[in-house]
């Protein structure tokens, strides 16, 4: 048995308790201490980063735009049909407007995407055209009209010959692409079959476009009538 004396009075329970409490909250106190002077240190190393960023980048060089490797199409630049614009008001071209096309005469003979075109008066010679079929015939300027509208694929046309003529050129290559309704290789067929400058026209060779292109013979200009 314990005797009555060994028992802790109530006054040495509530001084014991006392204690404990006093220790709880100064460990609680610590903590707080502690996790502010972790805050005001990250806070601190925040606000020097630029600094500390710009000592370690110090004799780095950057390198010149020039330098950095650029991403090279495959595909051949498309003659833009507002360059050929730009060249034939250089040239004097006027009144393009006036040689117009009509798109229903030429929809109303639609061709297939693998369709090979063919087209001569019948003033040129057979030798000429078999020339031209072959390729053999040097072609002065071209046009892609990939990407091209209806009417920007109108305008590139007729550009396109009128450069030509000007140079006193008769050969030029259209491309025209076939696509799944050959929506711009009908209009070219119908459009180059209405122009009065054109002695004949045929899909180009398998190395120079195939059924995707045509090559188009223009008729000769007068030397008076290119240079005027």
């Amino acid at each position: 048995m314990v005797a009555a004396s060994d028992r802790p009075s109530l006054h040495d329970l509530k001084q014991l308790g006392q204690q404990l409490t006093a220790q709880r909250q100064q460990a609680e106190r610590d903590a707080r201490d502690a996790a502010a002077r972790q805050a005001a240190l990250a806070a601190e190393q925040a606000a020097h980063a630029p600094d500390l960023f710009r000592q370690a980048m110090q004799g780095v060089k950057p390198l010149p735009q020039a330098t950095a490797p650029t991403r090279r199409s495959t595909r051949p630049p498309k003659p833009d049909e507002q360059v050929l614009a730009r060249r034939a008001a250089a040239i004097g071209l006027h009144d393009v407007d006036d040689l117009g096309f009509s798109d229903t005469q030429a929809f109303l003979n639609p061709v297939s995407s693998e369709a090979r075109l063919s087209y001569r008066q019948a003033t040129l010679q057979h030798r000429m055209f078999d020339q031209l079929k072959q390729g053999k015939l040097r072609w002065y300027e071209a046009v892609d009209l990939h990407g091209c509208t209806l009417e920007q694929a109108r305008m590139a046309v007729l550009q396109l010959i009128e450069i030509a003529k000007a140079a006193n050129q008769t050969v030029v290559k259209i491309v025209h692409g076939k696509g799944p309704n050959a929506i711009l290789k009908t209009a070219v067929n119908g459009w180059l079959q209405q122009h009065r400058d054109v002695m004949a026209f045929v899909s180009a060779p398998s190395d120079q476009g195939g059924t995707g292109a045509v090559l188009v013979l223009l008729k000769r200009q007068d030397r008076g009538t290119a240079s005027s």
